[in-house]
């Protein structure tokens, strides 16, 4: 197992930045080669719920661990690449809301990508999707194009 942090602020307030978390339809937008989200069972605000997330021929299986609304949601992820649970945490900060993500990653080859995933703030790292994600955000958030 091997632990993954980070962390941003984002100018917007936490009911928005969770509903756009929480939002399946949009996970393609900010989160690196997601192509669909299928299978979907239950809501995002009730733990037990299930999604699967696409990475082109590659699925992932995810369930919702725990969720509260708009603070923070844990979920277990996994396919053979990697695998493991993420917990996010959505604290008001000044204006905005602080995102701290952790991931927990589960086996020998899930820390192995996990380690690179986790290394930089390249597009498709766990920091360059959320700073994307963050982005988005702000900007429907003050209606910029």
């Amino acid at each position: 197992m091997a632990t993954y942090r980070v962390t941003t602020l984002v100018a917007a307030p936490p009911e928005r930045v969770f509903a756009m978390w929480t939002d399946l339809d949009r996970f393609k937008e900010w989160i690196g080669g997601v192509t669909r989200v299928t299978d979907r069972v239950g809501s995002m605000d009730e733990a037990g719920s299930r999604y699967t997330v696409w990475f082109g021929r590659m699925k992932s299986p995810t369930e919702i661990l725990a969720v509260e609304r708009p603070w923070h949601i844990r979920t277990r992820f996994g396919n053979a690449i990697l695998k493991g649970e993420s917990d996010v945490r959505f604290a008001a900060e000044g204006d905005g809301t602080r995102i701290r993500q952790e991931f927990v990653t589960r086996g020998f080859v899930a820390a192995i990508f996990g380690r690179l995933f986790a290394m930089g703030s390249y597009k498709g790292s766990f920091k360059g999707e959320l700073e994307t994600f963050r982005k988005l955000v702000e900007k429907e958030s003050t209606g910029r194009s």
